[in-house]
């Protein structure tokens, strides 16, 4: 084999690896992202907080009933007591909710819902809020 077609066969074997390398890479990509479908999906409300209470048997657990607007209050369940030690300090506020995921039964409560945070400098969750006065069930949009 002739050095030309040795340097033709690394640059031929490079641009392959090079490829294979990129496509992995966009597929990746691709499956990091969700279709504008996808999130239409997501029902997200601002929701008031009307109870607050640490779960019985349980470090992590508050259980809220939360007002969205609708007949009857919901009962979401999240894991910041560690950050919350005295829940009753949450009734009142207005916090952003997920509401249609599917119910999920924790020590025994059923949880509809999941509270959305983002985590603070200190690890704590810091609440997404309305950055103006919106009514209890205002959706996110």
């Amino acid at each position: 084999m002739t050095l030309l077609q040795q340097l033709s066969c690394s640059v031929s074997s490079i641009k392959k690896r090079c490829h294979n390398r990129f496509m992995n890479e966009e597929v990746k990509k691709a499956e990091e992202y969700i279709t504008i479908e996808d999130f239409k999906k997501i029902n997200a409300k601002i929701g008031k907080v009307l109870v607050a209470e640490a779960v019985p048997d349980s470090d992590k657990l508050i259980r809220f009933e939360l007002d969205f607007g609708e007949e009857q209050p919901r009962q979401i369940l999240s894991a910041i007591r560690e950050w919350y030690p005295e829940p009753e300090k949450l009734i009142g506020k207005m916090m952003l909710f997920v509401i249609n995921l599917a119910p999920r039964k924790i020590r025994g409560f059923e949880s509809n819902g999941m509270l959305m945070a983002v985590d603070g400098i200190d690890g704590a969750p810091v609440f997404l809020v309305a950055e103006k006065e919106v009514s209890a069930g205002t959706t996110v949009r």
